[in-house]
């Protein structure tokens, strides 16, 4: 008997959960559904398979939809067991349903639903049906997804401003459940990332009113709860913390307390924003961005190696066909979309997700380049948000930040049209076509760096683009130095804020060598941070902020989201460049370890690789490199190189 799981069209379930998620934001009493165009899953599909018996079998399907099973033309209801006899069996389920997306389950010894099970929407051809590890049994249903769930009581409670003040260990998403020892009343509870914001009943994002029955509010970001008007003696109060059990398949331990804090910090920011989809944060927006969950699949690869996120994030991004507005409304989150599914490809190996999202990747290119003006340059169009990073950028024109991305997507077009066996010159014509245009219209000789704007006049430097620059590997060697020199080493341009952006100059600098100041600046950003206070990481952290405004932004008191996945991006620096741990195919069969010791008298650490884990252990002159995997490659800062033995401790006494 195989394997069954619940079947749906592809992408009809991450467009339903995506529309839960996106319209799931509250702020001070009202909801806040997400302000781009929602997508629908369909409503009506049929699936489809051909079966050729050695002998009788029986089956029956269940679902929740409208609809019948038809097996060589003849009907038979849903949950009703079927006899098929020995022979061809030609077997479609219809299904509909209003309000969820249509799904099945079959259970048989030799009829099963399975990936091999084809889907049409009475529109397109039919296509493999979508499925999920998480939906295998009977019982379950594929609309409802099972939280895990923890319980956290309050470490502190205090009697303060005419209530009762609860912290928790950490920031949770949690639901707060009050329980009265007596006389039960009514009470309003706050819930704050801070304690200053729980404590503001004005300003305070969630207030809530529990639910009479159960006591329970509804689930939120919660660090600390305020319950109005009640003293500790009335009341027993818990978190119920809800999340995905994604497994975390990295550790990482070394001498510099600070670091470990960061990785400790930035883990645990990354676990909350990561549940069905990448979110960007837990309290505000809640919502489902292309450019933060872009970062996300660098993170994630380093962290918990899970792919299915990766595709439920991505199928929800795309929505359907006709593409007609931008990810997220922002032209450059279109464009980091299409970059994301090279990421992925190139860390699992993933074909089954390329060979289906790629149709979409074409027309996604095509809606693009319907925005090109005649230098062959991508503008936004009204009501497009050209967004980059909050940076005062000159967005006078084409800005060329964009067009950095949009090469680096031709680009991408052309390799995966490779994987796939279809030709991809056309894509490669205008990779090059279009960075002969940057050079052509952006590089400034005078100012050694590339320009916001060729149409301003301005001739306006700033990192962004440059930093693109060097990632794409648009800048020839001598342009290279040149951005080093005039840019990125230069404290006249203006300084990114954002951990956002940060990621991607953090990045750039590691790319050229420059690990001895990523380390610092870590330690400087992420630490300044935890010495504020934060038990995640947050959306945005200016150092010269005073305390009393540092959870305020965009001109709201506590606007700051202070559990942002973005801020995780250490986590990737560290694997990546720090432990040396990259993939020298996609999937990662063959790696490459090359840790870079001088950074620290000790070092325990684990990291996933491939379908296995690389674990590297250092106490200052002896270095040891476990993995189960075969095809890895120990590479020394002195040039030695060694072939890692799968299953085998490999040890090297270093600098004795």
């Amino acid at each position: 008997m195989g394997q069954s799981y619940w079947i749906w069209y592809p992408g009809d379930m991450e467009l339903y959960y995506a529309m839960q998620q996106n319209f799931s934001r509250v702020e001070r009493g009202f909801g806040w559904p997400a302000f781009w165009k929602s997508e629908g899953f369909r409503h009506r599909v049929a699936f489809r398979r051909t079966y050729r018996l050695e002998q009788e079998t029986r089956f029956s399907v269940i679902s929740d939809s409208v609809g019948f099973v038809l097996v060589n033309d003849r009907k038979y209801p849903f949950q009703e067991e079927i006899i098929c006899p020995a022979g061809e069996a030609v077997i479609a389920v219809h299904a509909g349903c209003i309000q969820e997306f249509p799904s099945i389950y079959i259970s048989g010894e030799a009829i099963c639903s399975d990936s091999d099970w084809m889907v049409e929407d009475y529109d397109k051809p039919l296509v493999p049906v979508g499925y999920s590890k998480y939906f295998t049994l009977p019982q379950q249903r594929p609309s409802r997804w099972e939280y895990s769930q923890q319980v956290y009581l309050p470490i502190r409670s205090e009697e303060c401003e005419g209530g009762l003040l609860c912290e928790f260990e950490t920031e949770l998403t949690a639901q707060i459940e009050v329980s009265f020892l007596r006389e039960k009343k009514a009470v309003r509870v706050y819930c704050g990332e801070s304690r200053e914001e729980a404590l503001d009943r004005e300003h305070c994002y969630y207030s809530w009113l529990p639910e009479p029955d159960t006591g329970r509010c509804p689930r939120c970001a919660v660090r600390f709860a305020f319950l109005d008007g009640v003293k500790a003696e009335e009341v027993q109060v818990k978190a119920l913390h809800q999340y995905v059990d994604i497994p975390v398949k990295a550790d990482f331990s070394c001498s510099d307390e600070v670091l470990n804090s960061i990785w400790q910090v930035a883990e645990h920011t990354f676990r909350l924003c990561s549940g069905i989809f990448f979110i960007d944060g837990v309290k505000r927006d809640k919502w489902i961005w292309g450019g933060d969950a872009y970062q996300s699949f660098f993170v994630n690869q380093y962290l918990m190696a899970d792919r299915d996120i990766n595709r439920r994030t991505w199928l929800a991004l795309r929505g359907n066909d006709p593409m007609t507005t931008h990810v997220n409304t922002i032209l450059d989150y279109t464009l980091y979309w299409i970059l994301g599914v090279q990421v992925h490809y190139e860390a699992y190996a993933d074909k089954e997700f390329l060979e289906q999202i790629y149709p979409k990747m074409c027309s996604t290119m095509e809606f693009c380049e319907a925005q090109l003006e005649e230098h062959g340059f991508i503008v936004g169009r009204e009501k497009d948000w050209i967004y980059i990073d909050w940076a005062d950028l000159d967005k006078d024109g084409p800005l060329c930040a964009e067009q950095m991305l949009l090469a680096k997507c031709w680009k991408v077009m052309a390799d995966m049209s490779r994987v796939l066996g279809v030709s991809g010159e056309d894509y490669q014509e205008k990779y090059l076509a279009l960075t002969e245009q940057i050079q052509k219209y952006y590089w400034d000789e005078e100012k050694g760096a590339y320009i916001d704007s060729f149409t301003s006049g301005k001739r306006h430097v700033t990192r962004h683009a440059n930093i693109f620059a060097l990632l794409f590997e648009i800048a020839d060697e001598e342009k290279r130095s040149s951005i080093m020199k005039h840019v990125l080493e230069n404290p006249e341009i203006p300084q990114i804020t954002t951990p956002y952006f940060q990621f991607y100059e953090l990045e750039a600098l590691c790319r050229a060598g420059h690990l001895s100041e990523v380390l610092e600046r870590i330690k400087s950003y992420w630490g300044g941070m935890l010495e504020r206070g934060a038990v995640t990481f947050w959306e945005e952290f200016d150092p010269k902020a005073p305390v009393e405004e540092q959870y305020d932004m965009y001109g709201d008191r506590f606007g700051k989201s202070l559990c942002h996945a973005w801020g995780a991006s250490p986590i990737y620096l560290l694997g990546r460049y720090f432990m040396g741990i990259r993939p020298l195919c996609p999937g990662g069969n063959q790696f490459a370890v090359e840790p870079q010791l001088e950074f620290f008298e000790k070092l325990d650490c684990r990291f996933p690789v491939a379908d296995g884990t690389v674990e590297i252990k250092w106490d200052g002159t002896r270095l040891e490199v476990r993995t189960d995997l075969t095809g890895g490659m120990l590479y020394l800062t002195d040039g030695r190189e060694f072939s890692l033995q799968a299953g085998e401790v490999n040890c090297w006494e270093l600098f004795a």
